[in-house]
């Protein structure tokens, strides 16, 4: 599955650290999994406009697909849009004037499924706080997808913003409860239950799943646990599916190419951040099948520039052909694919692997994406449904 890409995540996303005495907007823990999920991606497709505009819109095919639902299934979607906009979001905490401020809100003030879109919209208040990163940091969605508990996923979510301080701080035992949602539980009550059936497992998914370590500390007044607090380390072995600044693309196979190739460092993160993994990988791919090019880097340079190319071939080479058919389609297909939002070109992808009913073409397309030579023309038909002028003109090879 295809990661995120990080040049749609900048600016204050980037930014991790929270400031001492801001707390975070608590959320009831007694979302499900799903709804959890479907939250995060609501608000990563809103988050760039969330205080210019008073409602966002996601296509709702591309909604379900990325977190999992049958497309079809619009009965759970509606279901878990209506546990939304019933949850309640409260925040607690001090101004930059020093004064306290408490507000409460629900977390979707509205949502409807029309046409086959979904139009929602956040309160002015609650919109406010969350696209502050200070207040909220916004979960990666590409490690959410991992979980498989819904308390997991909520300590994950409150753990994860102190990530640069390394604790998340004393939080009372109450407080927890109701952060994973077993504040209404007499069972939970008891701290050994609490422990033994929510923090423990919890912990070992947020561990072994996600790109923090969390270990957990209590504080006790006489023999009763009264507080608790997680430390948080970086996962080393999962720290590549975090938010960087392109520090994840060295781990990539196409970054090794471009530095055998004698791409400097900070160019081929800079190419694979604006230009994204596949567009960089099939121009490479051509440039290394030429032959007599003096200068291949420059050779490069130029074609992901959109320039003529020729000159950069040197004294001898070979005359740059004419596109194929072939390769004009593909050159069609991944610059469509670059239009395309995050969240629609997750959900294109997962749509493609579910139409494949060999593991070995599902293999090769996860390995090379739209570029997988076993799939090139399931490719080419799949585009051509979703937009039929899209390859008008390359039917002749």
């Amino acid at each position: 599955m295809q990661d995120i890409p990080r040049d749609q995540l900048t600016g204050a996303l980037r930014r991790g650290a929270v400031k001492k005495h801001v707390a975070a907007i608590h959320v009831s823990g007694k979302l499900t999994l799903l709804q959890r999920k479907l939250s995060n991606v609501l608000l990563l497709n809103a988050y760039d406009t969330l205080i210019s505009s008073t409602r966002h819109q996601i296509d709702a095919r591309t909604l379900c697909l990325m977190i999992g639902y049958n497309s079809n299934d619009l009965d759970t979607l509606k279901q878990s849009l209506r546990g939304l906009a019933e949850t309640v979001a409260e925040w607690d905490m001090l101004d930059e004037k020093g004064q306290q401020e408490w507000g409460v809100s629900s977390l979707l003030s509205f949502a409807r499924l029309k046409g086959g879109v979904c139009e929602y919209a956040y309160s002015p208040a609650l919109a406010e706080k969350l696209h502050d990163p200070k207040v909220f940091a916004l979960i990666n969605l590409n490690i959410q997808r991992r979980f498989t508990s819904g308390h997991a996923l909520a300590l994950y979510e409150n753990c994860y913003r102190f990530v640069r301080t390394g604790s998340t701080g004393w939080w009372p035992i109450e407080l927890f409860r109701r952060l994973m949602g077993v504040d209404g539980s007499a069972y939970y009550e008891t701290f050994k239950h609490l422990n033994a059936k929510i923090i423990k497992p919890a912990v070992a998914e947020v561990n072994r799943t996600s790109n923090i370590v969390l270990t957990p500390e209590t504080k006790k007044t006489g023999r009763a646990v009264t507080d608790i607090r997680f430390l948080i380390a970086e996962n080393p072995q999962l720290a590549i599916l975090d938010i960087d600044d392109g520090e994840g693309a060295r781990h990539g196979p196409v970054y090794a190419r471009l530095r055998a190739l004698g791409v400097s460092d900070r160019l081929a993160r800079q190419w694979l951040s604006s230009h994204g993994e596949e567009q960089v990988l099939a121009k490479l791919a051509y440039v290394e099948s030429r032959d007599g090019v003096r200068s291949k880097i420059g050779y490069l340079t130029a074609a992901l520039d959109g320039k003529e190319i020729a000159a950069s071939a040197g004294q001898g080479a070979a005359p740059v052909p004419q596109p194929s058919p072939r390769a004009e389609r593909l050159r069609r297909i991944l610059e469509a694919v670059k239009a395309r939002t995050p969240t629609q070109r997750d959900a294109d992808k997962r749509l493609f692997m579910s139409q494949l009913a060999d593991a070995r073409l599902r293999d090769d397309f996860q390995r090379h994406g739209w570029m997988s030579p076993l799939n090139a023309a399931r490719i080419v038909e799949f585009w051509q449904d979703m937009s039929p002028e899209l390859m008008a003109g390359t039917e002749a090879d």
